[in-house]
Formats: C-alpha cells, structure tokens, sequence
C-alpha cells in the first residue's frame, strides 16, 4: 500500500483568521452595531458549546450577542418577539429542539431578514435553484446556509477549489463524498459542491445518491440521481471526504480513504479516528469556528442588505 506523505492537521483557527479581520472591518462601516440574539432550548451540550463560542468571537469582533435561554415550548413566541425588536439585527436558534417537522417549521419561524443561519425558505430554494441575489437589480445578496458555507470556504482555503478557473466551475474534476444528508448541512453542502462542478456522494442510513451538475430551466443548477455505489466504493473514488454524523460512536472506516484524499468534519463529534492520518494528505478536525465567522458575515450581510432597503426607501421619499 503507498502510502502519502505526511497528513497536515489543518486547525478552524487558522481557516477563521483572515475571515475574523474581514468582520472587524466590516462593522465599522455600517451604521450601527450589529446585535445577534442566540435563542438555547434544549440541554444539548453541543449546543451549549456553541452558544458560548458565538458568544466569544462576538465580543473579539465587535458584533453584540445575547443569549436567551427560554423553555422549548415558548420558544415560538419568543422568536416571534425578536422578529419584531428593532434592536436585533439577527436571530440564531440552537438546534435541535423538539427535532423533525417541528425544528424545520421554527426555522421558517425566524424572519428572513434576520436569519444569520440561512435556513429561511427563500434562501434554500435561491441556493439549490444556484440563484446569488434576492432582487432583479442584484444589489442584495442572498445569504448561504452558515455551515454548509463554511465547509467550502475551508476546502477553498486547503486549495480543494481550483482559483485558475473561473467561479461555478472551481471543482470540475474532483469526486466528493459527503456523510449526513440531513437538510441543514449535508444536503444543502452536496448541492453547493455540485453547483460548482463536482460530482458528490450524499451518503445516510438509506444508501447514497449523486450529485452533479445540470442545466436548469433558468440556472445551472445540482440535479440527484440514485446510485448502486456503497459508501465503501464511493470514498475509494474521492478526492474529499466530508463527514457530519452526530454520535461519538461512529467513525468513519480508514480502509476507506483513498490516499493522499482530504477529509474535513463538521460534526461536533470526532468522526474520524487518529488513524486518518496514515492515509489523508490534508486533515480538519473540527470546522466550528470557521461556521461562527460565516454566521456572523451572514449577519454582515443582512445589516448591509437592510442598510440598501433604508436608503433606497429613504430615495423614494
């Protein structure tokens, strides 16, 4: 068996770094500063450890952070309330909550135009349909699933994209695979990927589905098909191995890893052991800190986008 040269363990920390300073500038250009309201229902220590990282990079980058703990049953009515308060600017709910249907219907609860996270249904359809802006005029951005956003600023940032060709086109020729499909990270991921060029294995418990890209009616947009390939088979084919599965029990088989592959996970569970490292060229542990500077230039995003609605209503008067 060849074997590559040494793995590198790339850390969140250094992918964050460059991404950090961009928000410090940031917000000093706008109007105001941006308030982040961060809503935790459940117990879920994971949850916890996030609502206390976000909290962090708030306060080193010049954004305002609340967090409201409140019980799951008033937790409607309270993201209702904030959808209302002038002085929040975002809105982030710590996930899951009763889970299913129910943490999907909360996430539609959220205001669009406060959403940091990038779950509100106008923002996945623009993103499966690869649509980039909210209006014809393209003067507001559309905002972008924060984690899934933040898996490929880390593949950028490891050298995965090709800077050489031109933007929608940067993964042509690679093969991915990502395991999780669930419809906050690793579905709205596959399609991202596919979007710009790569073929994608979406792997869960009921088998793995394809993704490439295909032209639509209006945009060049990811269609799926089924596929016979196991998970085995399609990891042996990948360039990239992305993993998300929620339980210290899994771990992703290293027999599986084609040598020299990337492999990046964003679960806050370790879904890799440390054997990954006899096989993988380019290793990231964890990409939660990447996810944070994303959610927050989410938010960027929104007060520059409410900042345009204001002057161009302001116009019109």
């Amino acid at each position: 068996m060849s074997v590559p040269t040494a793995c590198k363990t790339v850390l969140a920390s250094s992918i964050a770094k460059p991404f950090a300073e961009e928000l410090k500038d940031g917000v000093k250009q706008l109007e105001k500063k941006p308030v982040l309201v961060g809503f935790l229902a459940n117990a879920d220590p994971a949850a916890r450890m996030y609502a206390d990282w976000t909290g962090k990079t708030c306060e080193e980058l010049g954004f305002g952070y609340e967090l409201r703990e409140v019980p799951k049953e008033r937790l409607e009515e309270a993201i209702l309330d904030a959808n209302d308060d002038s002085a929040v600017d975002g809105i982030l709910v710590y996930f899951p909550v009763f889970g299913g249907t129910q943490d999907q219907y909360l996430q539609q609860v959220v205001a669009k135009e406060k959403d940091v996270e990038g779950l509100s249904h106008i923002y996945i359809q623009n993103m499966y349909q690869n649509v980039r802006f909210l209006d014809e005029a393209q003067t507001q951005k559309s905002i972008l699933p924060c984690t899934p956003l933040a898996a490929v600023k880390v593949l950028e940032y490891l050298g995965v994209y090709n800077a050489i060709l031109p933007y929608g086109n940067r993964l042509y020729g690679k093969t991915v695979t990502v395991v999780n499909r669930s419809e906050i990270v690793g579905r709205p991921l596959a399609a991202l990927l596919a979007n710009d060029g790569a073929t994608v294995y979406s792997v869960d418990i009921t088998g793995v589905q394809k993704y490439t890209r295909g032209e639509g009616l209006r945009h060049v947009k990811h269609v799926v098909s089924e596929t016979d390939l196991d998970l085995e088979h399609a990891a042996k084919i990948s360039d990239v191995i992305i993993t998300g599965v929620p339980s210290p029990d899994y771990k992703f088989p290293v027999e599986f890893i084609k040598n020299g592959a990337v492999c990046v996970n964003f679960s806050s569970e370790k879904n890799f052991s440390p054997e990954v490292k006899q096989r993988a060229s380019l290793y990231v542990p964890m990409i939660g800190k990447v996810t944070i500077t994303m959610l927050l230039r989410n938010l960027l995003r929104l007060c520059v986008n409410a900042q345009e609605r204001k002057h161009a209503a302001a116009a019109k008067t």
